[in-house]
C-alpha cells in the first residue's frame, strides 16, 4: 500500500450507535474502524462532536464524530482513509502577527456583546490594554433592571436585555450553533469554556450555555480583561466621535476618550449610534431582516412530536427543532429556539413592546418557544435604512397599543391566529412573558398583511413536519423585531471603514454575524487585524 503522508490526529465522522449508547461505546466503534489503517495501541481517543437523528422514530440514533491523536506521526494512505471516513485534523488557533504602526492611544471598543468581548480579551491577552465601553450595566445590576422591567414595566432604555454586558445574548438561551464554517469557531467554544462555560459545549452540535451559565462567564471574561490592564467602562454610551490624524476622539456621556483604533461592536438595537455612525459619512448599505412573533408550546409536545416514545429520556433531553418555508414569495423560519424557556421582554426604547427568548442552563421549563419570523428586503421599506428602522419602532408601537400600554404583550392562541380574531383565552399553553403581564389581542392590527399571511402559510407548513405545531391552544406572543440588524457599515480588507482607516465595524451591529459564535469570531478578527497593524505597547 502506498504511504502517502503522515499526521498526528484524525478526525472520524458519522459513528452511528443508539441514542443512549454510553461514549466508550462509541469510543470502541472508533477504535474498530481505525484498526482497519493502523495498530490504535499508541493512539488516543475522545469524542468530539455528538448529535442525535430522530428521523426514523422509534429508532433514534447518536451521530458522532471523535478525534484521534497519535503520540508520533502516523502514516497512511489518503484513499483508505477516505473511505472509512477519517480525515487528518490540525486544530485552528488565531494567527497571530504584530504590525510596526505605534499606537498613539489605545484600542477602544463600544459594546460589550459578543464580538466586543472577544476582540477586547484578544487584545488584552496579547498586551493592548484596551478600553471597552458600553451604554448598560455589569451583569448584577442589568439583571436587577431587566427584572424590573419584567415584573413592573419600568425600562431603563440604557441598561435592559439589549444593552450591557454581554450584550443580547446574556438573556438568552446562549446558542452556540452557527452556520459559519470557520474553524476558529471551535476556538471560540474553547474560549468560553475557560471561562467558566459547561466542557459538553466542545462535543454537542447543537451547543448551548443557558443564560445562568452565561452570565458568569461575561463577568469573568471582563474581569480578565482588567486584570490585564485594561479598563472596562460601564454606563458610558458613545455620542459621537471626531477624526485626528492618529487618533479618534469619542465623545461620550462620561467625558471624552482618544483611540488609535475604534472598534464599534455596538449591537443591532443601538438606533441612535447607527444615525451617528451614518452623520459622519461611514459607507452603509441596508440588508434584509426579519420580524414576526414568539410561538410557545408545551415543552411536553413537542419532545413526544419530536421523540416519540422516547420523550424525555436524560439522554436526549428536551427536542430542539429549526424549520423553514420557502414554497411562497419570502421565506419563513424558526429562530433562537429555546427548550423549556421562557418568553422575555427585550425592548429598549421607551414606548414600545420587543420579545425575545432565553432559557436556563438546564431548559426545565414547562413551555417550549421559539421565534417564528418573516423576511424583510430593503425594497418593502424603501430600501433605505431609516426606513427599516422606522419600520420595525412601528411594529414595536403597534404591539405596544395593542397591548394596552404599560409594556403588556398583545397575544393570540394560534386557532385564532389562523381561523380569525375571537380573543380566546389562553388554557392549556400559558404565556410565560412578563411573568403574565400579557392581553388578549388581533396581531393582525399589529403587523401587516405580507407579514400575517407568510406567517399563516409558515404555520401551517410547519405542522407538516412536526405534528401539532399548529395546534389551537399554542400562543404568540410580538413583536420580535431585534434579530438582526437591518443594516450594513461597509469595511474593506482590512476590516476598517473605507476612507475611516482607524474605524472597525464589527459584529451583528455592523452586519457581519448572526449570534453569539459567529459574533465573537468577529470580534475576535477584528483585534487579529489591529495587531497586524499596530505594534504592541511597549510594557509600563
Amino acid at each position: 500500500m502506498k504511504q502517502d503522508r503522515s499526521a498526528t490526529s484524525f478526525l472520524m465522522s458519522d459513528i452511528r450507535a443508539p441514542f443512549d449508547a454510553p461514549e466508550a461505546d462509541i469510543i470502541h466503534i472508533a477504535k474498530e474502524k481505525m484498526k482497519r489503517v493502523c495498530k490504535t495501541a499508541a493512539l488516543h481517543f475522545r469524542l468530539y462532536k455528538k448529535s442525535f437523528d430522530a428521523r426514523k422514530k422509534p429508532r433514534i440514533l447518536q451521530v458522532c464524530s471523535v478525534l484521534v491523536t497519535a503520540e508520533e506521526p502516523v502514516f497512511f494512505s489518503e484513499k483508505t482513509l477516505a473511505a472509512l471516513g477519517i480525515r487528518p485534523f490540525e486544530p485552528a488557533l488565531p494567527e497571530i502577527v504584530y504590525g510596526e504602526e505605534l499606537l498613539a492611544a489605545p484600542p477602544l471598543v463600544v459594546g460589550m456583546g459578543p464580538a466586543g468581548l472577544f476582540a477586547a480579551l484578544m487584545l488584552a491577552e496579547q498586551g493592548y490594554a484596551p478600553v471597552i465601553i458600553d451604554r448598560g450595566d455589569d451583569v448584577a445590576t442589568r439583571a436587577a433592571a431587566t427584572a424590573r422591567f419584567r415584573d413592573f414595566g419600568v425600562l431603563d432604555p440604557e441598561s435592559n436585555i439589549q444593552f450591557g454586558a454581554g450584550g443580547a445574548g446574556t438573556f438568552s438561551d446562549g446558542k452556540l450553533v452557527t452556520r459559519v464554517g470557520d474553524p476558529l469557531c471551535n476556538y471560540v467554544l474553547d474560549r468560553l469554556v475557560a471561562f467558566g462555560a459547561p466542557e459538553e459545549i466542545l462535543t454537542r452540535a447543537k451547543p448551548h450555555v443557558g443564560t445562568d451559565v452565561l452570565r458568569h462567564v461575561v463577568d469573568a471574561i471582563l474581569s480578565r480583561i482588567a486584570s490585564l490592564g485594561g479598563r472596562v467602562m460601564y454606563r458610558t454610551r458613545l455620542d459621537d466621535f471626531t477624526e485626528y490624524g492618529d487618533v479618534v476622539r469619542v465623545r461620550t456621556d462620561k467625558g471624552e476618550l482618544e483611540t488609535s483604533a475604534l472598534v464599534l461592536a455596538i449591537g443591532h438595537s443601538a438606533r441612535d449610534t447607527f444615525r451617528t455612525v451614518m452623520a459622519h459619512g461611514l459607507a452603509v448599505e441596508p440588508k434584509p431582516f426579519s420580524v414576526g412573533v414568539r410561538i410557545e408550546h408545551l415543552r411536553e409536545d413537542i419532545d413526544r412530536a419530536l421523540y416519540g416514545e422516547h420523550a424525555g429520556h436524560p439522554a436526549l433531553g428536551p427536542a430542539e427543532y429549526a424549520l423553514s418555508d420557502t414554497t411562497g414569495e419570502r421565506g419563513v423560519y424558526t429562530f433562537c429556539m429555546c427548550p423549556g424557556g421562557e418568553v422575555v421582554t427585550a425592548a429598549s426604547e421607551e414606548g414600545g413592546v420587543v420579545v425575545n427568548g432565553m432559557s436556563y442552563h438546564a431548559r426545565d421549563g414547562k413551555n417550549s418557544n421559539a421565534a417564528v419570523l418573516v423576511s424583510v428586503d430593503p425594497a418593502d421599506v424603501g430600501g433605505r435604512i431609516e426606513g427599516a428602522l422606522s419600520f420595525q419602532r412601528e411594529l414595536e408601537r403597534a404591539a405596544y397599543r395593542a397591548g394596552g400600554g404599560d409594556y403588556v404583550a398583545p397575544i393570540e392562541t394560534v386557532g385564532d391566529f389562523l381561523d380569525g380574531y375571537r380573543g380566546t383565552s389562553p388554557s392549556r399553553v400559558l404565556p410565560t412573558y412578563g411573568g403574565g403581564r400579557v392581553r388578549e389581542a388581533d396581531l393582525g392590527t399589529v403587523l401587516p398583511p405580507f407579514i400575517t399571511k407568510t406567517l399563516a402559510r409558515g404555520l401551517c407548513a410547519f405542522d407538516q413536519k412536526i405534528a401539532g405545531y399548529a395546534v389551537g391552544d399554542a400562543i404568540l406572543t410580538g413583536v420580535e423585531t431585534r434579530t438582526s440588524s437591518p443594516l450594513r457599515i461597509l469595511r474593506g480588507e482590512a476590516r476598517t471603514a473605507p476612507l475611516h482607516d482607524r474605524l472597525y465595524p464589527t459584529g451583528e451591529g455592523a452586519g457581519y454575524a448572526g449570534g453569539i459564535t459567529s459574533a465573537a469570531l468577529d470580534g475576535l478578527k477584528t483585534a487579529l487585524a489591529i495587531m497586524a497593524r499596530f505594534a504592541p505597547p511597549p510594557h509600563q
